[in-house]
Protein backbone atom coordinates (compact mmCIF):
# COMPACT_ATOMS: atom_id res chain seq x y z
CA UNK A 1 0.00 0.00 0.00
CA UNK A 2 1.11 3.82 -0.63
CA UNK A 3 1.38 6.16 1.74
CA UNK A 4 -1.84 7.99 0.66
CA UNK A 5 -3.50 4.31 1.14
CA UNK A 6 -2.01 3.91 4.27
CA UNK A 7 -3.76 7.44 5.52
CA UNK A 8 -6.76 6.63 3.54
CA UNK A 9 -7.45 3.08 5.76
CA UNK A 10 -6.51 5.53 9.14
CA UNK A 11 -8.96 5.72 11.31
CA UNK A 12 -10.23 1.73 10.34
CA UNK A 13 -6.75 0.63 11.10
CA UNK A 14 -6.18 2.50 14.37
CA UNK A 15 -9.24 1.56 15.76
CA UNK A 16 -8.23 -2.54 14.63
CA UNK A 17 -4.72 -1.75 16.09
CA UNK A 18 -6.25 -0.40 19.10
CA UNK A 19 -7.85 -3.96 19.87
CA UNK A 20 -4.53 -5.09 20.80
CA UNK A 21 -2.65 -2.03 22.60
CA UNK A 22 -3.42 -3.23 25.94
CA UNK A 23 -1.98 -6.80 25.94
CA UNK A 24 1.16 -4.75 26.10
CA UNK A 25 3.05 -3.59 29.22
CA UNK A 26 4.00 0.11 28.11
CA UNK A 27 2.14 2.32 26.00
CA UNK A 28 5.55 3.53 24.45
CA UNK A 29 5.72 -0.39 23.07
CA UNK A 30 2.02 -0.40 21.57
CA UNK A 31 2.84 2.75 19.90
CA UNK A 32 5.85 0.99 17.98
CA UNK A 33 3.08 -1.54 17.16
CA UNK A 34 1.38 0.79 15.58
CA UNK A 35 4.53 2.10 13.52
CA UNK A 36 5.54 -1.77 12.95
CA UNK A 37 2.53 -3.19 11.06
CA UNK A 38 1.95 0.32 9.06
CA UNK A 39 5.31 -0.51 8.23
CA UNK A 40 4.33 -4.16 6.78
CA UNK A 41 2.00 -2.68 5.34
CA UNK A 42 3.44 0.29 3.84
CA UNK A 43 5.22 -0.07 -0.34
CA UNK A 44 8.73 -0.22 1.37
CA UNK A 45 11.10 -2.57 -1.23
CA UNK A 46 12.45 -3.82 1.92
CA UNK A 47 10.08 -4.33 5.18
CA UNK A 48 12.72 -5.27 7.29
CA UNK A 49 12.97 -3.30 10.64
CA UNK A 50 15.98 -0.54 9.62
CA UNK A 51 13.77 0.42 6.24
CA UNK A 52 10.53 0.99 8.37
CA UNK A 53 12.32 2.49 11.17
CA UNK A 54 14.19 4.96 8.75
CA UNK A 55 10.79 5.55 6.95
CA UNK A 56 8.71 6.23 10.39
CA UNK A 57 11.43 8.09 11.95
CA UNK A 58 11.82 5.61 14.57
CA UNK A 59 15.47 4.77 15.65
CA UNK A 60 16.90 1.60 14.27
CA UNK A 61 17.40 0.49 17.40
CA UNK A 62 14.62 1.12 19.04
CA UNK A 63 12.72 -0.75 16.43
CA UNK A 64 14.65 -3.65 16.77
CA UNK A 65 14.39 -3.84 20.43
CA UNK A 66 10.42 -3.41 20.36
CA UNK A 67 10.66 -6.36 18.30
CA UNK A 68 13.09 -8.71 20.32
CA UNK A 69 12.72 -7.62 23.76
CA UNK A 70 9.11 -6.32 24.24
CA UNK A 71 6.75 -7.86 26.65
CA UNK A 72 3.72 -8.71 25.36
CA UNK A 73 0.98 -11.82 25.80
CA UNK A 74 0.95 -13.64 22.20
CA UNK A 75 -1.34 -15.56 23.49
CA UNK A 76 -4.13 -13.15 24.28
CA UNK A 77 -3.36 -11.31 20.80
CA UNK A 78 -4.27 -14.59 18.97
CA UNK A 79 -7.20 -14.94 20.90
CA UNK A 80 -8.55 -11.37 20.40
CA UNK A 81 -7.52 -11.96 17.15
CA UNK A 82 -9.52 -15.24 16.26
CA UNK A 83 -12.80 -13.67 18.24
CA UNK A 84 -12.51 -10.79 15.50
CA UNK A 85 -12.34 -12.81 12.67
CA UNK A 86 -14.82 -15.37 14.29
CA UNK A 87 -17.19 -12.30 13.88
CA UNK A 88 -16.03 -11.14 10.84
CA UNK A 89 -16.57 -14.58 9.06
CA UNK A 90 -20.71 -14.28 10.84
CA UNK A 91 -20.96 -10.79 8.85
CA UNK A 92 -19.94 -11.44 5.42
CA UNK A 93 -22.24 -12.31 2.62
CA UNK A 94 -23.08 -16.30 2.38
CA UNK A 95 -20.40 -17.92 -0.36
CA UNK A 96 -21.03 -21.35 -1.84
CA UNK A 97 -18.15 -22.84 -1.06
CA UNK A 98 -18.24 -21.61 2.46
CA UNK A 99 -15.64 -20.44 5.42
CA UNK A 100 -12.69 -22.86 4.27
CA UNK A 101 -9.50 -23.40 6.49
CA UNK A 102 -5.90 -23.95 5.16
CA UNK A 103 -3.22 -25.55 6.44
CA UNK A 104 0.27 -24.63 5.20
CA UNK A 105 3.45 -23.95 5.64
CA UNK A 106 6.46 -21.05 4.84
CA UNK A 107 10.07 -21.66 5.04
CA UNK A 108 12.95 -19.15 4.66
CA UNK A 109 16.69 -20.22 3.50
CA UNK A 110 19.15 -19.25 6.38
CA UNK A 111 22.63 -18.93 6.38
CA UNK A 112 24.28 -20.26 9.87
CA UNK A 113 22.86 -22.08 12.59
CA UNK A 114 21.80 -19.37 15.28
CA UNK A 115 18.52 -18.45 13.85
CA UNK A 116 15.86 -20.46 16.02
CA UNK A 117 15.14 -23.57 14.17
CA UNK A 118 17.78 -23.59 11.62
CA UNK A 119 18.89 -26.86 9.82
CA UNK A 120 19.02 -28.56 6.69
CA UNK A 121 15.57 -29.58 5.63
CA UNK A 122 12.99 -29.54 3.07
CA UNK A 123 12.24 -25.76 2.28
CA UNK A 124 9.04 -25.35 -0.25
CA UNK A 125 10.37 -22.11 -0.88
CA UNK A 126 13.36 -23.21 -2.51
CA UNK A 127 11.88 -27.05 -3.48
CA UNK A 128 14.45 -29.17 -2.06
CA UNK A 129 16.66 -29.80 0.98
CA UNK A 130 18.58 -26.80 2.20
CA UNK A 131 19.24 -24.55 5.43
CA UNK A 132 16.39 -22.77 6.65
CA UNK A 133 13.27 -22.47 8.99
CA UNK A 134 9.79 -23.97 8.43
CA UNK A 135 6.39 -22.75 10.49
CA UNK A 136 3.30 -23.92 10.48
CA UNK A 137 0.01 -21.75 9.71
CA UNK A 138 -3.64 -22.25 9.52
CA UNK A 139 -5.74 -19.53 7.46
CA UNK A 140 -9.29 -19.09 6.87
CA UNK A 141 -11.37 -18.11 3.45
CA UNK A 142 -14.58 -16.86 2.61
CA UNK A 143 -15.49 -15.16 -0.54
CA UNK A 144 -12.84 -12.55 -0.75
CA UNK A 145 -11.88 -12.37 2.51
CA UNK A 146 -8.70 -14.15 3.63
CA UNK A 147 -6.33 -13.90 6.87
CA UNK A 148 -4.02 -15.79 8.76
CA UNK A 149 -4.79 -17.26 12.30
CA UNK A 150 -2.14 -18.97 13.89
CA UNK A 151 1.55 -19.49 13.56
CA UNK A 152 4.11 -21.91 15.39
CA UNK A 153 7.80 -22.02 14.35
CA UNK A 154 8.54 -25.82 13.68
CA UNK A 155 11.38 -27.35 15.91
CA UNK A 156 13.63 -29.99 14.81
CA UNK A 157 14.47 -32.58 16.54
CA UNK A 158 18.19 -31.83 16.84
CA UNK A 159 16.80 -28.31 18.65
CA UNK A 160 14.36 -29.75 21.22
CA UNK A 161 16.94 -31.90 22.32
CA UNK A 162 19.56 -29.30 23.18
CA UNK A 163 17.83 -26.90 25.53
CA UNK A 164 21.25 -25.04 26.19
CA UNK A 165 20.74 -24.25 22.50
CA UNK A 166 17.31 -23.06 22.66
CA UNK A 167 18.09 -21.48 25.67
CA UNK A 168 21.16 -19.17 24.13
CA UNK A 169 18.57 -18.59 21.26
CA UNK A 170 15.72 -17.36 23.24
CA UNK A 171 13.22 -20.45 22.72
CA UNK A 172 11.65 -21.35 25.82
CA UNK A 173 11.26 -24.57 27.38
CA UNK A 174 7.58 -24.53 26.69
CA UNK A 175 8.20 -24.86 22.62
CA UNK A 176 8.60 -28.06 22.11
CA UNK A 177 9.80 -30.34 18.95
CA UNK A 178 5.92 -31.72 17.57
CA UNK A 179 5.10 -33.20 14.12
CA UNK A 180 3.95 -30.71 11.46
CA UNK A 181 0.69 -32.24 11.57
CA UNK A 182 0.21 -31.61 15.51
CA UNK A 183 1.44 -28.06 15.09
CA UNK A 184 -1.59 -27.65 12.10
CA UNK A 185 -4.40 -29.44 15.03
CA UNK A 186 -3.61 -27.40 17.97
CA UNK A 187 -4.12 -24.51 15.57
CA UNK A 188 -7.50 -25.82 14.30
CA UNK A 189 -8.29 -26.22 18.03
CA UNK A 190 -7.65 -23.34 18.65
CA UNK A 191 -9.00 -21.68 16.17
CA UNK A 192 -12.45 -23.74 17.06
CA UNK A 193 -12.20 -22.81 20.70
CA UNK A 194 -12.65 -19.08 19.57
CA UNK A 195 -15.62 -19.85 17.51
CA UNK A 196 -13.90 -20.25 14.59
CA UNK A 197 -15.39 -23.37 12.77
CA UNK A 198 -14.87 -24.44 8.81
CA UNK A 199 -16.92 -25.66 6.34
CA UNK A 200 -13.96 -27.39 4.63
CA UNK A 201 -10.50 -27.48 5.39
CA UNK A 202 -7.68 -28.45 3.08
CA UNK A 203 -4.18 -29.33 3.15
CA UNK A 204 -1.21 -30.70 0.95
CA UNK A 205 -0.19 -34.25 0.21
CA UNK A 206 2.89 -33.63 3.38
CA UNK A 207 -0.28 -32.93 5.99
CA UNK A 208 -2.44 -35.95 3.95
CA UNK A 209 0.22 -38.33 5.01
CA UNK A 210 -0.07 -37.77 8.73
CA UNK A 211 -3.21 -40.28 9.23
CA UNK A 212 -3.25 -39.18 13.04
CA UNK A 213 -4.61 -35.68 11.48
CA UNK A 214 -7.22 -37.36 9.61
CA UNK A 215 -8.52 -39.52 11.79
CA UNK A 216 -8.98 -37.13 14.28
CA UNK A 217 -10.73 -35.10 11.77
CA UNK A 218 -12.70 -37.62 11.38
CA UNK A 219 -13.82 -38.56 14.65
CA UNK A 220 -14.62 -34.16 14.58
CA UNK A 221 -17.06 -34.76 11.35
CA UNK A 222 -14.82 -32.07 10.08
CA UNK A 223 -14.84 -32.65 6.36
CA UNK A 224 -11.31 -31.55 4.43
CA UNK A 225 -10.07 -32.20 0.92
CA UNK A 226 -6.84 -33.37 0.69
CA UNK A 227 -4.00 -33.81 -1.96
CA UNK A 228 -2.42 -37.39 -1.35
CA UNK A 229 -0.63 -39.94 -3.24
CA UNK A 230 -3.02 -43.02 -1.54
CA UNK A 231 -6.62 -43.86 -1.88
CA UNK A 232 -8.48 -46.57 0.27
CA UNK A 233 -10.36 -49.13 -1.80
CA UNK A 234 -13.53 -47.16 -0.98
CA UNK A 235 -12.45 -44.39 -2.49
CA UNK A 236 -12.12 -42.21 0.96
CA UNK A 237 -8.80 -41.19 2.36
CA UNK A 238 -8.33 -42.68 6.00
CA UNK A 239 -9.93 -40.52 8.90
CA UNK A 240 -12.22 -38.88 6.51
CA UNK A 241 -15.82 -38.36 7.32
CA UNK A 242 -18.32 -40.22 5.11
CA UNK A 243 -19.10 -39.03 2.74
CA UNK A 244 -16.53 -36.58 2.91
CA UNK A 245 -14.64 -35.51 -0.26
CA UNK A 246 -11.21 -36.16 -1.14
CA UNK A 247 -9.05 -35.31 -4.22
CA UNK A 248 -5.96 -37.10 -5.61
Amino acid sequence: MTEQEIVGVGPAFARYLGRYRDVFRQDRTAAHFDTYCRGLLSDLPRKSIEPIALASGTTVRTLQLFVTTSVWSYDESRTRLHRFVADTLADLPTDPVGTVGVIDETSSRKWGDHTPGVQRQYLGCVGKVDNGIVTVHVGVTKGTFRTLLDADLFLPESWDVDRARCQAAGIPDTVRHHPKWRLALDQLLRANTNGITFDWLTFDEGYGAAVPLLTVLGVMGQRFVVKSRRISPSGTRPGAPPGGPTSG
